[in-house]
């Protein structure tokens, strides 16, 4: 049967293929080229970057719905979301741009690369060359590949077409079976490169912090372990910052306080 990431990766190949029929790569490519060069996602997650006495850093998203949460903010504005973390101390802003499953889109990433100095994640579900220079082209300053979407030298050949563009990347996986090649990876081009673990298993959609825990040992040095996914108490992130992850990125639980402001402060305020 049909996992959740199954249909999503389905429905990703099918708009892309019409994307690519309307707005050829050449096109793309022209775009991306004239694009400022990409601000530094990587080195914003570093301790040195950070204020004095935050445990660590956070990559703060902009999420107006999941297949898991269903409807999160579907009104939300992008644009006014972001400006809020920027103001309130996060270190870069994610932004989904997958339109089915999470209601977001390119332009959603452009207004908000636009409105502030923060760098900015493309969080989809990216398993083509097209998609990167899509990203750069709208703005992005890094993009996140999923070692479970790419298997085999995918990951490679993607992870190696985006420093190509410039662009900085957050490798994500779930399985810790793909920690040596995503670690090999990260080692490799540490200076634009972060390992990100889901806590949340992508094919149920269920959710154990103690994943990140159990993987972070395995994160090389120098590189930055990012946790994702179901975290939404300063226990919780004071837990991780312990066992040295050095940034969370955070959805859900910002877009549904009631002062995401406030939320960040009490998150990863000093």
């Amino acid at each position: 049967m049909a996992t959740i990431l199954d249909k999503i990766l389905t429905r990703t190949r099918t708009d892309l293929a019409a994307r690519e029929a309307t707005v050829p790569q050449s096109r793309q490519e022209a775009l991306a080229a004239t694009t400022p060069p990409a601000r530094d996602f990587t080195g914003a997650l570093r301790p040195e970057n950070r204020d004095e006495g935050t445990p660590l850093a956070l990559i703060a998203e902009v999420k107006r719905a999941s297949p898991s949460a269903g409807p999160i903010a579907e009104a939300a504005d992008p644009v006014g979301v972001a400006t809020i973390y920027d103001a309130a101390g996060a270190q870069c802003v994610s932004v989904l741009t997958d339109g089915p499953f999470f209601g977001g889109s390119l332009d959603d990433l452009k207004a908000v690369r636009s409105a502030i100095d923060r760098p900015v994640l493309r969080k989809d579900f990216i398993v083509s060359r097209y998609q990167l220079a899509e990203a750069r082209a709208a703005g992005a300053d890094a993009v996140l590949l999923i070692a479970e979407c790419l298997p085999g030298d995918e990951l490679a050949v993607l992870h190696a077409a985006a420093g190509e563009y410039g662009l900085h990347t957050l490798i994500e996986l779930y399985e810790p079976e793909n920690m040596p090649r995503v670690a090999a990876l990260a080692a490799a081009a540490p200076e634009r490169t972060s390992i990100g673990v889901n806590n949340r298993d992508l094919r149920t959609f269920t959710v154990d912090l103690e994943h990140s825990l159990k993987l972070v040992a395995d994160c090389p040095a120098g590189v930055t372990f990012v946790s994702e996914s179901g975290i939404r108490t300063r226990k919780e992130i004071d837990r991780l910052a312990a066992a040295g992850v050095g940034a969370v990125l955070i959805g859900e639980t910002l877009m549904r306080a009631p002062d995401s402001a406030a939320k960040v402060r009490e998150l990863v305020g000093g």
